[in-house]
């Protein structure tokens, strides 16, 4: 493996850090980096809400991560800085405050698709020169804002979480979920909109197998949901499955699709629900020397000895942590909806 040496930047210049770490927990949550420099630092008092670029390699050309320092804790010897992406700079705006937009009949986002109506609404709350729309594209399917409309004032990171929940991909057997990803262009940091990638049909973009290259795992037996609710446009349906309720006891899971406008419709969407998690019943916490570049959504193979747990499985979240001699990697991957708990794993180097 060739040697890694990570990089960290400051308003674009290099600062020496001893250690670091870089978590991302996906599902519209801020990306962090927390990292230790000398306290010889100077300028430290200046640098809230200064931008920070994190590369996992010096070599690379994009960072992994573009935030905004949030927090110094000051030691003896070191400073200690807590930095978060443009999704926790969308809650905050750069200020003590929540960012917020106020919505009314006269100023507000009706009748845009969920693409540009997240594009004004970034716009109205003036974050437009942190957080960049140009790759945005859409949901699939194409959903209004404007059913229903938004009305008062509203943080932004919820209206974001209102109109991108509102599309659903029922075309298939399994619903798929729109996903809101970050990533850099190697200037900005860009939202762009995702269907959740189908397991069965998304390319690959890695295979970690038992033997090669996972050096941990751990296999999470998760809470199955038994009884799940669906709301829809002002309408409900359940579905209980009485032989998997006792087996594996009353779980509930509920879940909202304003695209659905009858009682039976609820109940079928939550028939696939229920099939979506009774067939994914494992998750995986893996750890491996390899997938530093491995984003939420993307989808990798795990191959092991027992067929009961190999498959495809799409990422959720990263975790690396880093320092003078050491890297760890660890990736939280699974089946599941974007609903259940989540797990993250450690891997030394």
């Amino acid at each position: 493996m060739n040697e890694i040496i990570p990089e960290i930047r400051i308003e674009g210049r290099e600062v020496p850090f001893s250690r670091g770490a870089y978590t991302s927990t996906g599902g519209l949550t801020a990306a962090t980096l927390e990292f230790t420099l000398p306290r010889t630092f100077g300028g430290f008092k200046k640098l809230w809400n200064k931008e920070v670029t994190f590369y996992p390699n010096s070599y690379d050309n994009k960072p992994i991560f573009r935030g905004y320092i949030k927090r110094i804790k000051e030691d003896f010897n070191t400073l200690t800085l807590y930095a978060q992406d443009v999704i926790g700079y969308m809650v905050l705006g750069g200020d003590s405050e929540k960012a917020k937009v106020s919505l009314t009949d006269r100023e507000n986002i009706d009748g845009l698709t969920i693409g540009n109506a997240i594009r004004k609404t970034i716009k109205l709350a003036n974050l437009d020169e942190k957080i960049k729309t140009d790759y945005i594209g859409d949901t699939t399917p194409l959903v209004s804002s404007s059913q229903p409309p938004l009305r008062g004032t509203l943080g932004v990171l919820e209206i974001i979480k209102k109109l991108i929940g509102r599309a659903v991909d029922d075309s298939g057997s399994i619903p798929l979920s729109n996903i809101l990803k970050v990533f850099d262009d190697g200037t900005n940091s860009q939202l762009a909109i995702e269907l959740e990638s189908d397991l069965d049909t998304a390319q690959v973009k890695h295979v970690f197998t038992e033997f090669d290259n996972i050096n941990g795992l751990r296999i999470v037996n998760k809470k199955t949901p038994t009884i799940v609710i669906v709301s829809g446009d002002n309408v409900v349906g359940k579905f209980e499955h009485e032989s998997a309720i006792a087996a594996l006891d009353r779980n509930y899971l509920e879940v909202t699709n304003d695209n659905l406008k009858s009682p039976a419709e609820c109940k079928d969407f939550a028939q696939k629900v229920f099939r979506a998690n009774l067939e994914t019943q494992y998750e995986y916490s893996i750890s491996s020397a390899e997938g530093i570049y491995l984003t939420e959504n993307d989808i990798i193979r795990v191959e092991t000895e027992d067929p009961r747990f190999s498959g495809n499985y799409r990422v959720r979240g990263k975790k690396i942590a880093f320092g003078s001699n050491s890297f760890t990697v660890g990736l939280n991957i699974n089946k599941k909806p974007p609903t259940l708990v989540e797990f993250i794993a450690q891997q030394d180097n």
